[in-house]
């Protein structure tokens, strides 16, 4: 294995548990967005098909997709958004 090989393999694994973190960082975010979404959302009517998708999205694990529209469909109900760790 040639030293670049090795370097690549070393900083792989020395960024692993940062990844991690922040994958479930993200994961309580998306379920905080949802949570919020869900008892504003009670006081108003909204038809937004993108929501249930997004929120989907967040339960399987892609909060990458789903977190940007959960934030958004707050912003526009003037909710205020959880803080992100």
């Amino acid at each position: 294995m040639t030293t670049v090989a090795k370097l690549a393999v070393a900083c792989s694994l020395a960024i692993l548990p940062f990844t991690a973190s922040a994958q479930t960082d993200d994961a309580a975010y998306c379920a905080a967005l949802t949570k919020v979404y869900r008892n504003t959302a009670s006081l108003h009517q909204t038809s937004n098909v993108a929501i249930p998708v997004a929120v989907a999205k967040c339960a399987a694990g892609d909060t990458a997709a789903g977190i940007p529209v959960l934030e958004q469909a707050l912003r526009n109900l003037g909710a205020k958004l959880p803080a992100r760790a």
